[in-house]
């Protein structure tokens, strides 16, 4: 998938990614300066996600490792009574109903209705009763039970990394039953172990479920951080998300912040002046992305330093961009370049000769950039010739959608300026028709073509980065002042997180 959009596992992943306590975490006094890129989930994603609780719940109840449990009681008549049981899992679970609310005090809270559990095992008991009586026993038990659970979960900041912490876990018994083998025991005796296990089973399984929950939980926010990590690292070029300012929960909505700092091999980016505030961000979807014009500039840098920033056409394509008309200008100045060679024996390389600079506005991402053209033909049996080289001052403006899960940029107008041409058919420079006809090409045509290009490219990357395995609803990238916001709706892909669950428990 690309680096955009792998975004998201159950509400535990994407909600533990999202939100911090600040104690942990020193930001400074101005943390909003160094933010570069924000996440905002608002309540109808929480909801959605809410879906998902149910079967995180189950995977933590049957991955619990229940110890053995072993008491003794005396009784009057039977003596001393000892019990054990043994090879305790679970046999069934069903969930009602689970509720998530945010809470203002950086803690997500969910009540999970109805828990309907059964457990089995083996009970093993004796007794020495009166006249030195010794009997022991060993039956199968199932137990029956239904249980309401509430978490709070709560994140911390340890060295800017997010830890989350479901330790704030209550179970609530509304029904422990034991059935005996078969119910063939007397009434008695399985009233007697009832009363005498049923406190501290309930002791047990509160300990356990609630320590495999927190377990489950911890285990997904590592997922959900390395997912993020990985989304936006491409070989050599990868983004800082460490936290940069403390997480804001309100009740509509949690908004983690992130550095957004561009790191490539010796090349690092630094920001001290971001234009980001809450108020930039509204609640009318249910996901937002703010990124700071810093970052998007910075990525470029990097991509240009990678050696990415660097195209070539040839055939079909290269036939379309100086054919785009049939007049006698054209004519003319495909023969003086080409020279009779067939557009599948000649090339274009495009490239940047230095790092673009990017201005975002309202009207969209405005990209400057000195850009050099070579165009090669290959003669029948000859090697390789330059035949044309230009070098030239592009300003484009660009608006950015995603559409049935590509990314297209639409360049909106630019402006083109010769720094450079040469052309051996016209080694003096003279022939205002050939300048004329290759300005109006990269205009019409050259700009579009070679935009359409970064955009699959950037499709392709989405793609591997999992992008494209989310239903993303009515995406929109506003452009504004000095930062992009992308926002949408989704819908959740539960096979990733049941494939995640079954891999780890």
């Amino acid at each position: 998938m690309s680096w955009a959009g792998r975004m998201i596992l159950g509400i535990f992943r994407i909600l533990l990614v999202l939100v911090h306590a600040s104690a942990a975490c020193d930001f400074g006094p101005f943390p909003y300066r160094a933010t570069g890129v924000v996440c905002r989930m608002t309540k109808p994603a929480a909801l959605l996600l809410n879906q998902e609780t149910a079967q995180v719940i189950q995977a933590a109840f049957r991955s619990a490792k229940f110890p053995n449990i072993t008491g003794e009681r005396s009784v009057r008549l039977l003596g001393k009574v000892a019990y054990e049981l043994t090879n305790i899992q679970v046999n069934d679970l069903s969930i009602e109903k689970s509720d998530v609310e945010l809470k203002e005090n950086n803690a997500i809270y969910l009540a999970i209705k109805n828990v309907t559990a059964s457990f089995k095992g083996t009970l093993t008991y004796g007794y020495a009763g009166a006249w030195f009586l010794r009997l022991f026993h060993s039956v199968d038990f199932e137990i029956e039970s239904s249980i309401d659970l509430q978490l709070d979960i709560k994140l911390t900041c340890q060295e800017d990394k997010m830890v989350a912490d479901a330790s704030d876990c209550y179970l609530t018994f509304h029904k422990l039953i034991l059935h005996l083998q078969g119910d063939k025991e007397p009434g008695w005796l399985k009233q007697l172990f009832t009363d005498f296990i049923s406190f501290t089973l309930k002791l047990v399984l509160k300990r356990e479920v609630c320590k495999e929950i927190n377990s489950v939980a911890q285990m997904l926010a590592n997922f959900v951080l390395d997912l993020a990590a990985n989304f936006v690292r491409d070989k050599d070029i990868m983004v800082d998300l460490s936290l940069a300012a403390d997480s804001l929960i309100q009740t509509g909505y949690i908004e983690s912040r992130h550095k957004g700092l561009v790191l490539y091999k010796n090349y690092s980016s630094t920001l001290s002046d971001s234009v980001f505030s809450p108020s930039l961000l509204t609640e009318s979807r249910m996901l937002y992305f703010w990124l700071s014009e810093h970052t998007l500039s910075s990525l470029a840098s990097a991509a240009f330093l990678d050696g990415r920033l660097v195209s070539t056409i040839r055939g079909e394509k290269l036939q379309a961009l100086f054919e785009m008309e049939d007049t006698e200008a054209q004519q003319k100045a495909v023969q003086m370049i080409f020279q009779g060679t067939s557009y599948n024996d000649s090339v274009a390389k495009v490239w940047s000769l230095a790092q673009p600079q990017i201005s975002v506005q309202p009207e969209g991402t405005v990209v400057k950039c000195l850009v050099a053209v070579e165009v090669s033909i290959l003669p029948a049996g000859e090697e390789s010739l330059v035949v044309l080289y230009m070098e030239k001052e592009i300003m484009v403006t660009i608006q950015a959608a995603y559409v049935e899960k590509k990314l297209i940029l639409q360049p909106l107008d630019s402006s083109i300026e010769f720094k450079v041409l040469k052309c051996t058919a016209d080694p003096s420079g003279n022939d205002p028709s050939l300048r004329n006809f290759l300005q109006n090409m990269i205009s019409v045509v050259g700009i579009p073509e070679v935009t359409s290009s970064i955009g699959s490219a950037l499709t392709s990357l989405m793609d591997k980065k999992g992008i494209n395995l989310f239903d993303i609803i009515n995406p929109e990238i506003v452009p504004r002042k000095g930062y992009v916001i992308v926002q949408l709706d989704f819908d959740f892909p539960h096979h990733l997180l049941l494939d995640f669950l079954h891999r780890s428990l």
